[in-house]
């Protein structure tokens, strides 16, 4: 567990081994091309999830099954775990050092956010008495993205003989491995006195997808000790160095270069990789730690969000600003955000509807917006196989995928794969969301016109006429809430499915009759989506005033989400899927969802009306959740609320809310904790004018951030009963608060509403 609340780290000081999986994943680093989680350096034979992940290096798990049917993607994505390689085995007297089973007498684990360095010490008792101190201090490079450097030291109290044996290791497993199945076949090994290296290739699949080639070279320096022999073999090396009674203790310090076959060619992998770690060597550790320090240095700058009076939600924004910058930086168009990111293989390690719907409106902002479009040319690149996608399924456009690496769908539950088609309206929103960011209409009406009106024809083959009604409707569709399946007509899937052709109509009119030929549109067919658009049908309840979520939500046992025993929670984990999938209880937002996207759309008492039914039947086992709530409750002003679902979504991980940490990071949720307080406390608006409406929660001091917008930095911060907007570069702009324009050349600073 924490142990201490540091605004800049995540501490560890008391050493518990039933939480060691938990602790892992909470001291993952990364850096967009690699990472890996917190684990022991030495051999650990405890409970462990050993994990090194890299970045767009994935396998397709068979999905073939009996019950298999036409439509079914033909595989399910798989981020496989990569070589290790921060392995150090360690021997005292000839003894093996596993503090599995020694006698921990002190411990220390950190990751430092504002350094981007994991660092532990741990003092251990030998079964002699004698005591041995282990120090280790490693990271992924942020400016040499293919090297990780560590320095491990060990320092024993009592003469003796110490061995340590650095190693690459590329004969590993995957946690979620079906019968111990090994994802990589071992190519070569080498290894001379200074070093040495590796050769893995993924196995060969049956669904003519990408094998990947990754060569690793590690150069070894050692201090107070002598290099005392190697040793390799197929997809292993290790070198050893040896200290007889050492005093000060032994150190070895490690460079690694790893490079895959994503950016070399396979005959020039290993080359590659030794070059960089000898490069690496030569700049010397703390050179690279240096490196390191200033880099993250430089991003803080314009990331940085800071709390006064709550230390607990001053570490919860920078954990989740700190993870989501290490797994995505824009620098590779070909990559997205996973959600578990580089810290566990849950979900595939693949990307979701959350890019869109809730990380790209972070990144436009704390990195800019041109890794923003990134986001989005990451999806026209993919649009072929999205027109692939609705085909397999005897649609027409294009069907945006639940989950992928390629574009093709790789997501193997039925319900999520055929029923969650709400996605493609994030994709869509997306496009609108930048739009309205940047004030750059080039890109909806460029490429961005191809992904909208894949969209809008996929829908609007989608949707049916019901005679009965005379409207539009869609069936057999899940919402954002999956604790419900194959429902008739979700409120928010039709909405989002009829405002997404509503948007590619205008967008179209926009771009004008020459792009409207190249896309070869026909009148018949923008008469189809106009009428799909205009006529959808969206289930109302006009005495209770609310959008209903599908058309027999109302119809089922309503209860608050308070009634559920507390022993039940989260009944994900108690409750059997037939249960739930029966209940009213809700996942995540769903209508609300909609809400959120289109809220310049409804009056504040239509939010005001679902909300108030719609929050207290919520569970929020989705990690999706808490930030949605937030920024509506704190539109309505409910404050409380809005901190209560803040602290839900910035300490997710860090407090273990939903027992699932253990797994990996919710990285793309890590989002929310951003969005909840820019969106959600200081009210901030892009659509049409830059605009706010800023409260202080009544448990802080104060708050600030700064964010670039249309080629300005502007700082935020609201403290005293004050809010103060400073522009930090870029020319002036008019901006609205409480609706009252003003002009933004320096500084403004107006009081709080109550």
């Amino acid at each position: 567990m924490i142990t201490s609340c540091n605004p800049w780290k995540v501490v560890q000081d008391t050493w518990n081994p039933e939480e060691n999986r938990f602790m892992e994943s909470l001291t993952s680093i990364s850096n967009g091309y690699m990472g890996m989680r917190g684990n022991f350096e030495e051999d650990y034979s405890g409970q462990t999830h050993q994990g090194t992940y890299l970045g767009g290096v994935w396998f397709p798990d068979k999905t073939r099954v009996g019950w298999w049917k036409n439509g079914y993607p033909p595989y399910f994505g798989k981020m496989i775990n990569a070589p290790n390689l921060m392995g150090v085995r360690v021997k005292i007297n000839g003894e093996k050092l596993d503090i599995a089973q020694n006698r921990v007498l002190s411990f220390h684990r950190e990751v430092d956010m504002k350094q981007g360095v994991y660092r532990r010490s741990t003092m251990v008792e030998m079964p002699d008495g004698g005591r041995v101190l282990i120090e280790s201090c490693r990271f992924v490079s942020v400016r040499r993205r293919e090297v990780m450097a560590m320095r491990y030291c060990v320092t024993p109290s009592f003469p003796c003989t110490v061995e340590l044996e650095s190693c690459l290791t590329g004969d590993v497993r995957n946690l979620d491995a079906n019968y111990d199945e090994r994802f990589w076949d071992q190519l070569n090994g080498w290894a001379d006195d200074a070093g040495g290296g590796i050769l893995v290739k993924t196995k060969e699949n049956p669904f003519g997808t990408p094998r990947f080639a990754v060569a690793a070279s590690q150069v070894i320096c050692p201090e107070g000790g002598a290099r005392d022999g190697h040793a390799s073999e197929p997809g292993f090396c290790m070198n050893r160095v040896t200290a007889h009674s050492p005093s000060g203790g032994v150190c070895v310090y490690k460079y690694v270069g790893l490079v895959t076959s994503r950016d070399v060619q396979e005959e020039e992998l290993e080359k590659r990789a030794d070059a960089i770690a000898q490069e690496a060597a030569r700049t010397g550790f703390e050179e690279l730690l240096r490196e390191q320090v200033n880099a993250w240095e430089q991003r803080w700058e314009t990331m940085d969000v800071t709390i006064e009076g709550d230390d607990e939600a001053q570490q919860g924004i920078r954990f989740n600003l700190f993870q989501l910058l290490s797994t995505y930086s824009g620098e590779d168009a070909r990559l997205n955000i996973g959600p578990k990111g580089f810290t566990g293989e849950k979900y595939g390690g693949a990307t979701y509807w959350d890019t869109e719907a809730y990380c790209l409106p972070v990144y436009m902002s704390v990195a800019g917006e041109n890794v923003a479009r990134q986001l989005l040319i990451y999806r026209r690149r993919q649009l072929k196989e999205a027109y692939e996608n609705a085909r397999a399924k005897g649609l027409k456009g294009a069907l945006f995928p639940m989950v992928t690496f390629t574009g093709r769908e790789c997501h193997n539950e039925w319900e999520i794969t055929f029923e969650e088609i709400h996605r493609n309206g994030a994709v869509a929103h997306a496009v609108f969301d930048y739009t309205q960011y940047s004030g750059d209409e080039t890109y909806r009406t460029g490429e961005g016109l191809d992904v909208l009106y894949g969209i809008a024809a996929f829908y609007a083959d989608r949707a049916h006429f019901s005679k009965r009604a005379g409207k539009y409707m869609i069936h057999g569709v899940t919402g954002p809430n999956e604790y419900e399946n194959n429902v008739n007509n979700n409120w928010y899937t039709n909405r989002i499915a009829a405002w997404s052709i509503s948007y590619f109509l205008e967008s179209l009119a926009l771009a004008g009759a020459d792009r409207e030929r190249e896309l070869g549109i026909t009148e018949n067919e923008k008469a189809k989506m106009r009428a799909v658009a205009e006529g959808m049908y969206e289930p109302k309840d006009e005495e209770l005033g609310i959008f209903v979520q599908h058309d027999t939500f109302l119809d089922k046992d309503l209860q608050p989400a308070s009634a559920i025993a507390p022993e039940d929670r989260p009944i994900n984990q108690h409750w059997s899927w037939d249960r739930i999938l029966r209940s009213c209880y809700i996942k995540q937002a769903d209508v609300l969802q909609g809400l959120y996207f289109l809220e310049h759309l409804y009056s504040l008492e239509e939010i005001r009306r679902n909300f108030d039914f719609y929050e207290p039947m919520t569970v929020h086992e989705s990690s999706l959740s808490p930030c949605v709530h937030a920024i509506l409750a704190a539109r309505l002003g409910y404050r409380d609320k809005a901190v209560e679902m803040y602290r839900r979504t910035a300490r997710l991980d860090l407090d273990n809310i939903n027992h699932d940490t253990d797994d990996g990071l919710h990285i793309t949720s890590m989002s929310g904790s951003w969005l909840a307080i820019t969106k959600g406390f200081a009210g901030m608006r892009t659509i049409g004018t830059l605009s706010f409406r800023p409260f202080l929660p009544s448990c802080w001091k104060g708050y600030a951030f700064a964010f670039t917008y249309r080629n300005r930095v502007i700082h935020l911060k609201v403290r005293d009963g004050k809010l103060t907007l400073t522009l930090k570069s870029g020319e002036p702009i008019s901006v609205s608060i409480y609706d009252r324009t003003c002009q933004l050349e320096k500084e403004i600073t107006m009081d709080l509403k109550a």
